[in-house]
């Protein structure tokens, strides 16, 4: 399994950036991507916010396996997290959030009630790793184009504010990695989901990968996609063997008739990403294995 590490020094500098602007907010929004609810968020965060309060966003939950998403959610909020699982392309779940953000910083509130503080906004600030969908959440909750938002990684620069209403404010920040991580299928996920510049990857192997994943959970799934005009007995065992009955499948040959393994990994790939061969996640939140 390939190592995936990447750590840019614009990300150390945002880190510091974000631990200091945490001081000028009531409350931390995390996103995470539903369909790796753990490897999707940095391991960093607690240490960054200590005992701020914060609310779990479950981002893309509509391309996540519902049934692993309740599971994830479920374990997080045995741990104390507020949990929203949330499509950000739809707004229906912008009023649990409200509900949410009020219900995290109902002290303050009622803290500037007894002072005789009135119309005080609430001021959150939004978190997550590099395409999680931070800027595509706030622009629907918004109800406006107020963040820039990119299908690439590190589109989002900078620091800006928007103010959602008289009631909240919301500080965007880019999105950071973490300097190692410590299982390496973390990276992988990551590397998977789109989340590390694509010209990082070895793409024909990331494919492979996501193919083992898919036989191993997602069988019916797979079969469905790319291979459901080909007999049981005659879809191989070794992955790179699959990938190539895949191109030969799809048509997607070289000149001489060779499977072209680069052009079906990123088919492969763009359509995971887009849900397109169905709702899968990668993995369920759980704690330490005993």
């Amino acid at each position: 399994m390939a190592d995936y590490q990447w750590f840019p020094g614009h990300m150390a500098k945002a880190r510091r950036m974000m631990q200091e602007d945490s001081k000028l907010v009531d409350l931390i929004i995390e996103l995470a991507d539903a369909r790796i609810p753990m490897s999707s968020r940095n391991p960093d965060i607690d240490a960054l916010f200590g005992s701020k309060k914060r609310i779990l966003l479950l981002c893309k939950a509509d391309l996540a396996d519902p049934a692993r998403t309740d599971r994830s959610k479920a374990f997080y909020e045995s741990q104390g997290l507020m949990v929203v699982p949330l499509d950000a392309r739809t707004r229906r779940a912008n009023d649990t959030i409200r509900a949410a953000v009020n219900e995290a910083c109902k002290d303050r509130i009622e803290r500037d009630r007894r002072r005789g503080i009135i119309g005080r906004p609430l001021r959150a600030m939004v978190v997550g790793i590099p395409n999680v969908g931070k800027s595509t959440f706030i622009n629907s909750f918004a109800g406006k184009a107020s963040a820039k938002t990119g299908n690439k990684p590190g589109v989002t620069r900078g620091k800006q504010w928007i103010r959602l209403n008289k009631q909240l404010e919301l500080l965007d920040t880019p999105g950071i990695l973490w300097p190692k991580f410590e299982d390496p299928e973390v990276g992988v996920h990551l590397a998977l989901t789109g989340a590390i510049r694509e010209e990082l990857l070895r793409e024909e192997e990331l494919a492979q990968t996501l193919l083992g994943k898919l036989r191993e959970e997602y069988p019916v799934l797979l079969k469905d996609k790319y291979l459901k005009e080909v007999p049981e007995e005659e879809i191989p065992d070794n992955l790179q063997e699959l990938l190539r009955k895949i191109a030969v499948e799809r048509n997607l040959l070289r000149s001489g008739g060779e499977p072209d393994e680069l052009r079906t990994a990123r088919l492969l790939l763009d359509d995971f990403r887009g849900g397109k061969i169905g709702r899968i996640s990668l993995e369920t939140a759980h704690g330490p294995v005993e």
